[in-house]
């Protein structure tokens, strides 16, 4: 720190006076930079918890932009282009097992933007008729699958991907074909690792070919639990559903709430009270829950990093200043005053804040890129968050070097000489 010398001048009523010290903003510039200089690993060691601080912050809330933005596009496909419709008769008659008409799939198919829509339900088998690959009767390695009846176009509408053979189509569900699908999970259980050999799963006493095994579903993943097949048959088996049937609609973006407006009375125009049609949610307001969520939580966690670098600067701050209390009490004899030494002190941690927050802002912002690349995603990092992460540094430096200049404020210059 350069002190202007001391002048004695004279003045009225006093033979001479003594011109107070000063220290220029230049001198505070320069004294603080070469206090960083002189201890380079400590300088690093003191930034590195501002780069992790300002890294984190910026890397999360860019991160959570990134994946809200992926939600946005998940709502808008899935959820907006999808409608279900529910058998509710039972609400308003006994005489009424199954509310949709055979034809359910055709009159739906003939509204305006519908891609693919079929009825589907679970099958409610006895005690004896379980799921298994051997016709034994006391059989009990698929006794917990659940069996769902589904027309092929309900299959469709819940948009599989298929691992191996093929999806049924209308004709196994015109000619009540005993064919079925299974997921994976499912095939593994039952020891199927391949269709070369046309494997078959047995209802009860009943054989279904598995002609298509599935490893994920994009709607109705429940589906993934049980053994599909196809509507026709099941009726013919096992008779109507006991607890209600569903219609899985798939619509065009923008379509789902006139169909689900049209469908009722599209399959029963004598009743249409008989069946409930669900609208998707409305995106927008669902989308903003779910952003809003994700941002407070990984705004408490990015504030959190910020604590914890804040931490590293105080304590490393804390440290430097009892190890340089004989250059404090050496420039308080010299005529430094207390507000001089704070000041350095602070200009040192707000220097070296800022470096961590430019440092930190960079590598938030690279791992943004790199997980966004990684994933296929597209990158989004609010400009706001990457030009307010410098200040945030600088802050947090200020914040955190107040207690250790404050101490070295306060260290008398005769103590300090003792050391």
């Amino acid at each position: 720190m350069s002190l202007r010398p001391i002048r004695f001048r004279p003045a009225a009523g006093r033979r001479h006076s003594i011109e107070p010290s000063r220290f220029h903003w230049r001198d505070v510039a320069s004294e603080s930079v070469a206090g960083v200089l002189q201890r380079p690993a400590r300088a690093v060691l003191t930034a590195l918890g501002t780069v992790l601080g300002v890294g984190s912050f910026v890397a999360v809330l860019g991160l959570t932009a990134t994946a809200t933005s992926q939600i946005d596009g998940r709502f808008t496909r899935l959820a907006a282009t999808e409608v279900t419709v529910h058998d509710v008769a039972g609400q308003y008659t006994d005489f009424e097992p199954l509310s949709f008409p055979a034809d359910a799939e055709q009159r739906v198919e003939s509204l305006h933007g519908v891609e693919h829509a079929g009825v589907m339900w679970s099958v409610q088998l006895g005690k004896d008729a379980q799921v298994s690959s051997t016709p034994l009767a006391n059989a009990t390695a698929g006794s917990q699958i659940q069996v769902e009846a589904a027309s092929s176009e309900a299959v469709r509408a819940a948009e599989p991907t298929l691992l191996q053979g093929q999806l049924y189509n209308r004709w196994h569900d015109a000619t009540r074909q005993h064919v079925a699908l299974i997921s994976a999970g499912i095939a593994s259980q039952l020891g199927i690792t391949t269709l070369d050999t046309q494997p078959a799963v047995f209802i009860g006493n009943q054989a279904f070919t598995v002609i298509g095994i599935i490893s994920d579903v994009r709607r109705r993943p429940d589906l993934l639990l049980s053994v599909i097949v196809p509507r026709s048959t099941a009726l013919q088996l096992w008779g109507p559903p006991k607890d209600g049937a569903d219609m899985l609609i798939s619509t065009r973006i923008g379509a789902a709430q006139q169909v689900a407006h049209e469908a009722p009375v599209a399959l029963r125009p004598d009743h249409p009270e008989y069946l409930q049609a669900v609208p998707p949610p409305d995106p927008q307001s669902l989308r903003s829950g779910v952003g809003k969520d994700l941002g407070q939580l990984f705004l408490l966690l990015a504030t959190v990093c910020l604590f914890i670098g804040a931490v590293g600067i105080a304590n490393t701050t804390l440290v430097a200043v009892m190890e340089r209390t004989g250059e404090i009490g050496l420039r308080r004899a010299l005529g430094a005053r207390s507000r001089h030494v704070l000041v350095q002190f602070l200009t040192e941690s707000a220097v070296l804040g800022t470096v961590g927050g430019v440092i930190g802002t960079s590598l938030g912002t690279l791992t943004v890129l790199g997980v966004a690349t990684l994933r296929e995603w597209t990158p989004v990092i609010q400009p706001a968050t990457v030009l307010a992460a410098p200040a945030i540094g600088l802050a947090t430096g200020v914040l955190a070097g107040l207690y250790p200049a404050w101490r070295a404020a306060r260290i008398q210059p005769v103590e300090a000489l003792r050391h």
